[in-house]
């Protein structure tokens, strides 16, 4: 099972990060200006604006980043060190420790990968006369798309592999894309990124999240729970 699950895995993260490519190509060979469809956007953006909906797509924003996603990237070690399968069995504090900050180290990581592709890419953002919030750096990936679904991923993925009630897992995914869609979503209101922008992180946050879950299913203790889970 654990190795059908890995395999999975794989999939998505393989699919993901293809998908993702084929993107960059496509930006890139526009020589990293803005398709047709995109300058669309962000002029629709720009002239739908009113005074309330601009501030609550400022409060949505300033979820993807800093403190909140570190904050859920920790409640998903809580939910995976207070795992109820072992819950009740002895465990070394290393173990108990690892398992609480893994997700934390794995969202640091990946904020490395993202920076080095954004530097690497340096697309521009879109024209600052059009922005409705501070924003600095390049634009593809976006690191508000990225850091949100990573983060929400996260908890939603360790709540899964905790086992909670099928209906609790579901709600829980349901929440991440709900909760990195409208902060992705808004960053395009808001004028400072381009969709494809948007797209990208969410791509790239996919793959390393699949990433992660791959490379998790490796660990002792996550082969003797998988060990134990077939034993008769």
């Amino acid at each position: 099972m654990a190795d059908r699950m890995t395999r999975r895995w794989l999939v998505v993260l393989a699919g993901t990060w293809s998908a993702f490519a084929v993107i960059a190509a496509m930006v890139a060979a526009n020589d990293w200006a803005p398709f047709a469809f995109e300058q669309a956007a962000i002029d629709w953006s720009t002239a739908h604006r009113p005074p309330l909906a601009r501030a609550v797509a400022m409060v949505v924003t300033s979820l993807g980043t800093g403190v909140v996603p570190y904050l859920l990237a920790l409640a998903a070690g809580v939910v995976t060190a207070r795992n109820p399968r072992t819950a009740g069995s002895p465990r070394p504090r290393w173990t108990v420790a690892r398992a609480l900050l893994l997700p934390v180290v794995w969202l640091a990581l990946g904020q490395l990968l993202r920076q080095g592709l954004m530097h690497a890419f340096g697309r521009p953002r879109p024209p600052e006369t059009d922005w409705a919030f501070t924003a600095s750096g390049f634009a593809f990936p976006s690191g508000h798309a990225f850091t949100s679904a990573l983060s929400a991923g996260l908890l939603a993925l360790a709540l899964a592999l905790a086992r909670a009630r099928p209906s609790a897992t579901r709600t829980a995914a349901a929440g991440a894309v709900l909760f990195a869609g409208v902060i992705g979503l808004s960053r395009i209101y808001l004028g400072v990124h381009w969709p494809l922008d948007v797209l990208a992180g969410w791509l790239l946050a996919a793959g390393w999240l699949a990433g992660g879950a791959a490379l998790s299913s490796f660990l002792p203790e996550q082969k003797e729970r998988s060990g134990s889970t077939r034993a008769p």
